[in-house]
């Protein structure tokens, strides 16, 4: 799973200030347990797309409420969000309320807790305890004090609120508008509100907030732009503004944010272009921009930014070529570019990412050949080039990507034989060169792959005989072969596969007859092999599967043969497709 290292850094702060920690007792250094978070790694090796709180892979939508189209600009057709209303020039409701010359600074505290318990349905929250009560401030739920009483975090939300349920997040049930009264806790270094109901703007007047180290309003419902006020938070390490509504450009002044370790803004309807000035983040560890509107090309000033180890732009109408200057980022571990309109070549730069663990590039318009250096990741994954318009001989030198688990060349123009170097990948489990224009035969290496789960050939011109030597692959699932020009028999040694769920031989030239050696595919739940010069009659054995769909129809000779048992068996099936041998004489 995908985390925003905004989550890290919150976590570190959030759960040690709450330990303990009352008006009483002196808090722990915000500062010392960020930066040592900082220091380390702040995002966790994805195994799978993504963000904990976004989606970015395969197809999924990057935001439930609304579908970028990568191909097609949303603009015409988006559904538009309603903008907040302006305060009224005579509404004194939402404006921060005075502070009295003779009021301490605890009991200006306090009233900014009044209000914003007032302003965001605090009666009906889940959690509201000592909230408005005698006592310490430090004692009301998910407040945290210094040892002068001062107010330094609150933490209402998901992962620090209420929830007991990991798999059903539900925040503290806050609802309303942030108050702008927020601005008067002069001490606060960490608001955490995310997963909740919050609507409305985000207050300009939290760019007061000089202290604020964590701003984290995460997967509510607020609207309009992003604050350039934010812009002027000088100790701000973590901003997670993802799975809002939030719409309008990126603001520029988000550059001048120099001690940024965390920004996470994905998930929104921003539109415009990424500024330039986000390559000032000299501290930035993790940036994600994913599921947008934004437009214009990725700015090669990215490319300046030493520290950054998490970087998603997926998801957007990103266009133009994908800047080599990508390639000074040594500390990458993982890069998605997935679902863009980005065009030209894959730069070879990015064979210099010495750390990388995860690269996307999916779905765009990226031409020409894969670069030879991509060869050199040796820490490498995952790598999905699917769907794009890659053109040439799949490089030898992926064969040395000694870590690679997921290696996706789906849905391009690659021509050539599949390179037996392929077969050198011993941590591999899927492999997908499927719908491409690939000719010669099946290397026998690829049998050597014995972690391998799934592998996908289908779709394209290769010819010659199944290796026999596929039998050997004793955790593979999915076999599909489908939609080439194989020739000669099926191996008898797929029956060895005893995890294999799903055979797809069709649209070949196989001939002969169905090994009976296929019966011992104990856990196979899928047989298709229409569509080929198969013949004689489907072994008795096949009776042995708890099959759920069988496929043999358009062969030579290939039928189904009339005994009770297998008749039987044929209709337990249910979806079978393909003829019956004559019926023999009564």
């Amino acid at each position: 799973m995908r985390f925003s290292a905004a989550v890290v850094l919150l976590a570190a702060v959030v759960l040690t200030g709450l330990a303990g920690c009352s008006a009483a007792a002196p808090a722990p250094s915000i500062d010392a347990t960020v930066e040592a978070k900082v220091q380390s790694t702040l995002v966790a090796a994805p195994t799978q797309t993504p963000l904990a709180t976004y989606t970015p892979y395969s197809t999924a939508t990057p935001a439930a409420t609304y579908t970028p189209s990568p191909t097609q600009t949303p603009l015409p057709g988006a559904t538009p969000v309603p903008m907040p209303t302006p305060f009224p020039a005579d509404s004194q409701s939402h404006r921060p309320t005075p502070i009295p010359a003779n009021e301490t600074s605890v009991d200006t505290d306090r009233a900014a807790l009044v209000a914003f318990y007032n302003a965001t349905g605090g009666p009906q929250w889940n959690n509201n305890e000592n909230w408005l009560s005698d006592e310490p401030l430090g004692e009301w739920h998910g407040v945290t004090t210094n040892s002068e009483g001062r107010i330094t975090v609150i933490a209402l939300g998901d992962r620090f609120g209420t929830s007991d349920n990991n798999f059903a997040p539900s925040g503290n049930n806050l609802t309303g508008q942030l108050p702008p009264e927020l601005s008067n806790l002069s001490e606060l270094a960490g608001l955490a509100l995310d997963a909740n109901q919050l609507t409305g703007p985000i207050p300009d007047e939290l760019g007061n907030l000089s202290n604020l180290e964590i701003l984290w309003v995460h997967s509510n419902q607020l609207t309009g732009p992003i604050p350039s006020e934010l812009g002027n938070l000088p100790n701000l390490k973590g901003l997670d503004l993802s799975h809002n509504l939030l719409t309008e450009s990126i603001p520029d002044e988000l550059g001048n944010l120099s001690e940024l370790a965390a920004l996470a803004i994905n998930a929104n309807q921003l539109r415009g272009t990424i500024p330039p000035e986000l390559g000032n983040l000299s501290n930035l560890t993790s940036l994600s921009l994913a599921g947008n509107y934004l437009t214009g090309t990725i700015p090669p000033e990215l490319g300046n930014l030493p520290n950054l180890t998490f970087l998603d732009i997926s998801y957007n109408l990103l266009t133009d070529n994908i800047p080599p200057e990508l390639g000074n980022l040594s500390n990458l571990t993982y890069l998605s570019l997935d679902d863009n309109q980005l065009t030209g070549l894959i730069p070879a730069e990015l064979g210099n990412l010495s750390s990388m663990e995860s690269l996307f590039l999916r779905s765009n318009q990226l031409t020409e050949a894969i670069p030879a250096e991509l060869g050199n990741l040796s820490s490498l994954g995952w790598l999905n080039l699917d769907d794009n318009q890659l053109t040439g001989a799949i490089p030898p030198e992926l064969g040395n990507l000694s870590s690679v688990e997921r290696l996706f060349l789906k849905g391009n123009q690659l021509t050539g034989a599949i390179p037996a170097e392929l077969g050198n990948l011993p941590n591999l489990r899927d492999l997908s060169l499927e719908e491409n224009q690939l000719t010669g035969a099946i290397p026998a290496e690829l049998g050597i792959l014995s972690s391998v789960e799934s592998l996908f050939l289908r779709g394209n011109q290769l010819t010659g005989a199944i290796p026999a030597e596929l039998g050997n692959l004793s955790n593979l699932r999915d076999l599909s072969l489908e939609e080439n020009q194989l020739t000669g028999a099926i191996p008898a040694e797929l029956g060895n596969l005893s995890n294999l769920r799903v055979l797809s031989l069709e649209e070949n030239q196989l001939t002969g007859a169905i090994p009976a050696e296929l019966g011992n595919l104990s856990n196979l739940g899928y047989l298709s092999l229409h569509n080929n010069l198969l013949t004689g009659e489907l072994p008795l054995s096949l009776a042995m599967l708890d099959l759920y769909r069988l496929k043999y129809a358009g062969n030579a000779g290939l039928c189904m043969p009339w005994l009770d048992s297998i008749q039987s068996w044929r209709k337990w099936v249910g979806d079978v497709d393909g003829p019956d041998c004559p019926r023999p004489p009564q």
